[in-house]
């Protein structure tokens, strides 16, 4: 199916990976985990997969399974900041600036 989107943690990439149906690579986000603490440090989309709501399913997997895991958020990249502004039900998760 077309709409299929499949996010997995790679954990020995450090990065989350979001695949259509037939295996393609559509989008990632690199992130460190450092103690108790996520950082998204660069997020991505792949250019043929723009405009399908890829990094927002990437972002919501990966902000949830973080809440899960009782890690803290560090939105390094600029897409996690913004998208953080926006879904204010994630706030809870940031770790304040320091």
């Amino acid at each position: 199916m077309e709409n299929e989107i499949a996010i997995t943690d790679v954990k020995d990439a450090s990065r989350y990976e979001a695949r259509d149906s037939e295996g393609n690579l559509m989008g990632f986000v690199d992130y460190k985990l450092s103690g108790d603490v996520i950082a998204f440090r660069h997020a991505e989309t792949l250019p043929e997969y723009r405009g399908r709501g890829v990094a927002g399913r990437i972002a919501t997997k990966s902000l949830d399974d973080a809440r899960d895991a009782g890690l803290r958020v560090k939105p390094s990249c600029p897409y996690y900041q913004d998208f953080l502004k926006e879904h204010t039900e994630y706030a809870d998760l940031v770790v304040a600036p320091q």
